[in-house]
């Protein structure tokens, strides 16, 4: 399809819609899944519904077949939509296999709730292992370590992790309490592009996990979280090139009968969204133009905020290039996308940007801040 075509049925569907306009791409959604499954096929891929929670992106997903990470009971109940006319013991085997809070930090409610399912949970302190042998000692526990994650565009390990000296500690304590401990977990940070960052989580999970094992404790999952690449631009490593690096690490470090697992989450979304968005003002500035759009880092654009994403902006219309700022529609000074966009300079209130690759962390974290409405999402 040509990029003017494309321009083409934008503009149709912006006619029809409205702005701000968000675009869901099932076709790309299964695309990514596939894709991750292909080139991992040892690796069970559940999906971090936190990504993006858009029930119909979930609905694509089960229909593939994936597992999914959830963080919540909210999120978990969104994919009970999907098991709940199945029999019991057939809902409980889906939850068990296909499930896993990877929130190590869960409150009293949501254990009480989950407990007659016997659900895969994670945990990196001992007070969390109190705490499920209370409100849920029917769940299976997977340790979460605290591994590198330099030069990812979100770190984790100052929130999550245990100190992997601390680790075989904590197994011991689980035990100890009656709980079965059934794996470990990491994650290097989100769109990570330092595959060292890998290699060294899964050394210092191997480690913990062959000692384990030789002290008696039965692990067999090994769940190496997220991070996998998007290709926002072309100097981001291609995915298939860590995967070939993953699938070596595990055949080197890990036996045939061990559960792999991970948790893609910008991985299968990123790719699948366009924003269209509207100019409602136009400024100069201090010698530079500025483009106020009706969607904003409150909206939208919050991963600029809370992702450390570096937003994209193409316009419809040609003209000469300059440095440009792009601006959300509140009262807050806050507001501010991006300060350096090179856009036409004779573009005019009533004229449109689209922003590409937008599908994770982005809705998700969309607010009504200022009485604005989100994006309308249509799905494609």
């Amino acid at each position: 399809m040509t990029l003017a075509l494309i321009k083409k049925d934008l503009l149709a569907l912006v006619k029809k819609h409205g702005t701000p306009l968000f675009i869901l791409d099932h076709r790309k959604i299964r695309e990514n899944y596939r894709m991750f499954k292909k080139n991992l096929p040892r690796v069970q891929c559940y999906y971090a519904i936190k990504a993006n929670s858009n029930q119909e992106i979930i609905k694509t997903l089960f229909n593939e077949g994936s597992s999914f990470d959830v963080a919540s009971y909210n999120e978990f109940m969104q994919i009970y939509e999907y098991i709940k006319h199945f029999e019991k013991k057939d809902k409980h085997f889906f939850i068990w296999d296909k499930i896993i809070f990877s929130n190590t930090i869960k409150d009293r409610d949501t254990l009480r709730k989950i407990k007659r399912y016997r659900p895969l949970v994670t945990y990196d302190n001992s007070d969390e292992l109190v705490k499920i042998k209370e409100y849920c000692k029917t769940a299976g526990l997977v340790l979460r370590l605290k591994v590198p994650d330099t030069g990812s565009q979100v770190e984790m390990s100052s929130k999550f992790g245990a100190e992997p000296a601390d680790a075989y500690d904590l197994i011991r304590r689980a035990s100890d309490l009656g709980l079965a401990v059934e794996g470990l977990s990491f994650h290097v940070g989100s769109q990570c592009t330092n595959f060292d960052n890998y290699t060294a989580a899964l050394g210092i999970t191997s480690e913990i996990f062959h000692d384990a094992r030789n002290k008696g404790h039965r692990l067999s999952i090994i769940d190496i979280g997220g991070g996998f690449p998007v290709p926002y631009d072309s100097h981001v490593p291609r995915f298939e090139r860590l995967a070939e690096v993953l699938n070596a690490e595990f055949n080197r470090l890990f036996p045939e009968d061990t559960e792999i697992i991970a948790e893609p989450g910008r991985f299968i979304v990123a790719t699948a969204a366009t924003l269209i968005t509207e100019i409602i003002g136009k400024a100069r500035r201090e010698g530079k133009i500025y483009y106020h759009i009706n969607d904003g880092v409150y909206h939208s654009f919050s991963g600029v905020v809370y992702d450390h994403w570096i937003p994209n902006f193409e316009s419809f219309k040609q003209g000469k290039r300059e440095v440009c700022a792009v601006v959300g529609p509140t009262c807050d000074s806050f507001d501010k996308i991006s300060l350096s966009v090179h856009l036409p300079a004779n573009l005019e209130i009533g004229d449109y940007l689209y922003t590409k690759n937008i599908g994770a962390y982005s809705t998700a974290s969309s607010t009504k801040f200022n009485g604005f409405d989100g994006a309308t999402i249509i799905h494609a």
